[in-house]
């Protein structure tokens, strides 16, 4: 028998997540089997066993591979104290909007995460990655603010952690709204404005004319 070598097992590794992302978003997660999946990818279940556990393994290394850009863009979030933590804010949210509205993958993905998963069975794995990067976001959002104000120097008008709650609920409801209806509103300019009133409103200063133009850039 020949064996793989590692560029091949890599590519069945993405072809496998590829199909992936088509099939879930076609037929929803706790519809599509694995073996669906194979076929979609042309190659035996065995392949899908030697590269994940299950199909939650799968779903959530289909996730890690797009990285969530609201994951990853917050996470840059404070490495340089010479950067407003504000605009730093503003700018991985709105970068957030753009790559689901320009990149293909990333949108199917949000999709699937956000409209074709039910929690049940062997997907309450996926639930508890959900959850965590729910944690994870709204923590960055609070230290986020928090810094911004203490840089301002001046008090958010509601508490710290209703201010973040509040903030990631937005950021969410417009992704899930757009997802729902894509050609309802254009998502990166209603998630522009609705972030500078949001900001406006908790008593953050906005952004010069200028900055604005390079969190748009």
């Amino acid at each position: 028998m020949v064996r793989c070598t590692k560029e091949e097992a890599l590519a069945t590794r993405h072809r496998l997540l590829d199909a992936a992302e088509c099939v879930f978003a076609e037929k929803g997660v706790s519809r599509t089997s694995l073996h669906d999946i194979a076929q979609a990818a042309g190659v035996s279940r065995g392949a899908i066993y030697w590269h994940f556990k299950n199909k939650a393994d799968l779903f959530n290394a289909m996730m890690e591979r797009t990285t969530l850009p609201l994951e990853d863009s917050l996470h840059q979030i404070g490495h340089d104290p010479e950067l407003d933590p504000l605009h730093e804010l503003q700018r991985a949210i709105m970068d957030t909007m753009r790559k689901i509205t320009s990149d293909e993958r990333t949108r199917r993905v949000f999709e699937v995460a956000t409209l074709k998963v039910e929690y049940v069975d062997e997907l309450m794995v996926v639930k508890a990655r959900h959850l965590q990067c729910y944690v994870d976001g709204v923590a960055q959002m609070e230290r986020s603010l928090r810094e911004a104000a203490l840089r301002r120097a001046v008090p958010l008008r509601v508490s710290l952690s209703m201010a973040a709650q509040g903030l990631h609920a937005l950021v969410v409801g417009l992704i899930h709204s757009w997802l729902l209806a894509p050609d309802a509103f254009d998502l990166v300019d209603v998630a522009e404005m609705a972030l500078d009133a949001y900001l406006t409103g908790l008593g953050l200063a906005p952004e010069p004319e200028l900055e604005r133009q390079a969190i748009s850039a």
